[in-house]
């Protein structure tokens, strides 16, 4: 059987039940297309109704903003705090965070170890050694710069101690 339609269009020598067969195939892929964007279309919904529930434009919009002006408070404090640690990790760069104490008797005669030597030091281990001697006639107290973990004068017994002692609390 031959179709006039397919005919006028050029298409006389083609098959009707190859078309037919076809476009059986392109409407089944239709009809699951369908059905997957219909349950796509249903799972939104739901979503949509979940967000907005027992709400209206108006108390949505309001809310959204709301949000945004506590995000940027956030972002404010976080930025504020950031500075502040900066400014007390520079602080403490500069103080004494590192001790080290040696007891010790200077003299013999003496007794209870009232002498002692004491190691200051900040982070990069620059600061000071305070020694005090205590004796019978007098007590005398003195202190040497350390820089760097290191002295320019002669460190004595206690007072290289109280440095490591110092150095190895860092």
């Amino acid at each position: 059987m031959e179709s006039n339609f397919l005919s006028n269009m050029g298409l006389g020598n083609l098959d009707l039940g190859l078309v037919v067969f076809i476009l059986t195939i392109v409407l089944f892929i239709a009809i699951i297309a369908v059905i997957v964007l219909a349950k796509e279309l249903s799972n939104l919904k739901k979503r949509y109704n979940r967000f907005c529930a027992g709400k209206n434009a108006k108390s949505l919009e309001e809310e959204i903003g709301t949000m945004f002006a506590e995000n940027k408070a956030i972002r404010e404090l976080t930025d504020k705090n950031k500075r502040d640690i900066r400014v007390i990790y520079h602080n403490l760069e500069s103080t004494f965070c590192k001790v080290g104490l040696v007891r010790y008797d200077a003299f013999q005669q003496m007794g209870g170890k009232l002498s002692f030597s004491l190691a200051l030091l900040n982070e990069k281990d620059n600061g000071f050694i305070i020694n005090s001697v205590h004796g019978t006639d007098g007590c005398y107290t003195y202190s040497k710069e350390i820089v760097g973990g290191h002295s320019d004068i002669t460190l004595g017994a206690e007072e290289h101690e109280a440095l490591s002692k110092a150095m190895l609390k860092g």
